[in-house]
């Protein structure tokens, strides 16, 4: 939405640099007109040395805005500048959701809450297994491997091509959480009931390596963040070889549940007008 559109009704934003190619003024600007509510959800683009600025200009009201997403490169900032950040957000050093509350900023992370809501819709289920395999160990699988922690994996390997980066994670996260180079994927994949993708591998259509998931066991769930293209090359590969395979779009979708619901009052729901709303935009560009 363009500024325009704002009405005296909520305002909320979508922040990063760049934002413009950010989908989440579509999402809520969906659930604004299905629910028939007065406000505006738009992207405000702030460069980094712009960002402290318009945190303090949220916190004082000048900005009209009562809270809004936050994505890269500002979600540390965001974290940091907040008055009440909550123990998720706390946790990963990171928030990409704020509201004022009684006069305060508050934060919190909804990536993973987004994650799991995305899997509980699409495959029932998913959390049956002990063990879980996540490749890459970069910002996007923080909130990953926190809420498959957090819906109770007892082990949680991450397997990055820089060992030293997913030893940095087992160490933030906890004694669940194990460290591997590549070269170890095939093993830890072994007895395992579910598979992440957290790296770009495959995105917009690149080239993915071959991955062998028969170590997985047989009821075990494949699912990729990246949902640009939607069947990512490697949940292609899973397919294949017969697995069940979740699309990473749901996640997008669902975690933008919890602020809405902050900043308009009421909660949204994720349907199927949405999702295919969503898919028309990504086959436009």
């Amino acid at each position: 939405m363009d500024d325009s559109r704002e009405t005296h009704g909520v305002n909320a934003f979508v922040t990063g640099y760049p934002v413009k190619h950010s989908r989440s003024p579509l999402i809520h600007g969906y659930w604004l007109r299905q629910l028939e509510l007065a406000g505006s959800y738009r992207a405000h683009e702030v460069p980094v040395e712009d960002f402290t600025a318009f945190i303090a200009s949220v916190k004082d009201g000048t900005s009209g805005f009562v809270g809004g997403n936050v994505t890269i490169p500002h979600k540390e900032a965001a974290f940091k500048l907040a008055d009440r950040p909550d123990e998720l957000s706390s946790e990963l050093g990171a928030s990409n959701t704020l509201w004022l509350e009684n006069g305060l900023l508050h934060a919190t992370n909804t990536d993973g809450r987004g994650f799991t809501a995305n899997l509980d819709e699409r495959h029932s289920g998913w959390d049956r297994s002990d063990r879980a395999v996540i490749l890459g160990a970069g910002g996007a699988s923080r909130a990953i491997i926190q809420a498959v922690r957090d819906r109770g994996f007892k082990e949680i390997h991450v397997v990055n091509r820089t060992v030293e980066r997913a030893k940095e994670l087992a160490d933030r996260f906890g004694d669940r959480v194990h460290a591997h180079p590549m070269a170890a994927l095939g093993e830890v994949m072994q007895g395992a009931g579910l598979f992440i993708n957290t790296t770009s591998l495959g995105m917009d259509g690149e080239a993915a390596p071959r991955i062998d998931f028969s170590p997985l066991v047989q009821d075990a769930v494949v699912t990729d963040i990246v949902y640009v293209p939607l069947k990512t090359p490697l949940l292609a590969q899973a397919e294949e070889q017969g697995f069940a395979i979740v699309d990473g779009l749901g996640m997008l979708l669902h975690q933008a549940v919890p602020g809405f619901e902050k900043w308009f009052g009421k909660r949204p729901a994720v349907d199927g007008t949405l999702r295919a709303l969503i898919i028309a935009d990504m086959e436009k560009h």
